[in-house]
């Protein structure tokens, strides 16, 4: 006579699938539910609400001739949506584990025909041409996604991405809000930015560690769009939002974007066959300093300079100052850092520009003293204008 079996306890493991299924807590399900641990270096969390993903398809506004585009497909729990509804899917993705598993889940259906699984890095790639772009997009590439895109000479109709709650608020910010930069101009010049909805932290496996946003980017195409350089634009607004909150003459002030500005025109009278002068100022002596201007000392001297451009030299016999003050200033000269003076003389060539620049802040534009972050894109188009008339190129 067989043996009746007695219930284990609690802790005991049970060979019964459903009494494991009973038992495991969320904890433990969630890890046997795991195909394989997510790497988090490449930003991967998974979206595991169909209704988001529904919602993010419908919002694309697909057509069944479409070529669709997908960033960082994962698990493939977006991409089968997609391809529902879209003529070919183009999945971009840089983790080898996950291009198998999302083969692997079309494998020996009707949609695999449809499904293209490339493997890299979608920043370093030349793209194919496609129609939308969808992505529910690792946070890390989410700017240099966004330029990529919007730098394409013929963009996609319309992108539909998920990103971090604070980026998707900075391509819709407006001149004078906190969160207004490079990104929101650049956005809002070259496409028109919606946001669609917020998606909670819940709705990943495994969960981030902020709240995310669906946005919409739909490229101006045809007549719409600027007839502008994008390298140009940019270039100029990388030099504007160096520090956005300092006025626009001091971020032109500075020797790194002095020295760029001297190169490209340099190369602009080249191309062009126009002489230049190299020659010295005359009377100029060493420490040819950019006009450094910090925030507070906006006069457009340098920043370590009073009034009188330096300090004021005083033979011996004629000092008068009290021992109490030259004791306070010498101990303030020692406990300042030493400043190695510049090698370099000033040409007549780096003083032109000096005066080009000038001339573009507060003759023709007036926007010298004004800050960055609170110009709109009129603003910069004029700035860029002004600084093309007088030869300097940021391409």
């Amino acid at each position: 006579m067989g043996k009746v079996e007695k219930a284990r306890k609690g802790g005991a493991a049970s060979n019964s699938p459903y009494d494991r299924k009973s038992s495991a807590g969320k904890g433990a399900a969630a890890t046997k539910n795991n195909v394989f641990k997510f790497n988090k270096d490449f930003g991967q969390h998974i979206l595991k609400n169909p209704g988001v993903a529904d919602a993010i398809v419908a919002k694309a506004d697909l057509k069944p001739t479409d070529v669709v585009l997908e960033v960082g497909p994962g698990t493939g729990n977006l991409t089968v949506r997609i391809l529902e509804k879209a003529r070919k899917v183009i999945a971009v993705e840089l983790d080898p584990r996950m291009a198998a598993e999302i083969t692997k889940r079309v494998q020996g259906t009707p949609l695999q025909k449809k499904l293209e699984v490339i493997l890299g890095d979608v920043i370093k790639m030349d793209l194919p041409p496609f129609d939308v772009l969808i992505s529910n997009t690792p946070y890390q590439i989410s700017s240099p996604l966004i330029f990529k895109i919007l730098a394409l000479p013929n963009p996609p109709r319309t992108s539909v991405l998920m990103f971090q709650r604070e980026f998707a608020m900075r391509l819709t910010a407006q001149p004078g809000d906190a969160l207004f930069s490079r990104l929101s101009v650049n956005s809002q010049f070259w496409a028109r930015c919606t946001h669609i909805m917020k998606v909670g932290k819940q709705n990943f496996r495994p969960p981030p560690q902020v709240e995310s946003s669906v946005v919409r980017i739909e490229p101006k195409l045809g007549k719409d769009r600027p007839n502008v350089s994008w390298q140009e634009f940019d270039g100029l607004l990388r030099i504007c939002f160096g520090r956005k909150n300092r006025t626009i003459r001091a971020s032109w002030s500075t020797k790194e974007v002095l020295s760029m500005v001297e190169k490209n025109y340099r190369i602009y009278c080249a191309m062009n066959n126009i002489p230049i002068d190299d020659g010295l100022v005359e009377g100029a002596g060493d420490g040819d300093e950019a006009m450094e201007v910090d925030d507070d000392n906006e006069t457009g001297a340098p920043a370590d300079e009073d009034e009188w451009g330096g300090v004021m030299d005083v033979e011996d016999g004629d000092d008068d100052t009290p021992e109490f003050f030259k004791e306070q200033k010498a101990a303030a000269t020692a406990s300042q850092p030493v400043k190695t003076p510049s090698r370099r003389k000033k040409t007549k060539l780096g003083e032109m520009i000096k005066e080009k620049i000038r001339k573009v802040l507060e003759d023709d534009t007036d926007l010298a003293d004004k800050r960055s972050s609170k110009c709109d894109e009129n603003d910069f188009l004029r700035l860029l204008f002004a600084f093309n008339n007088e030869g300097i190129h940021f391409a």
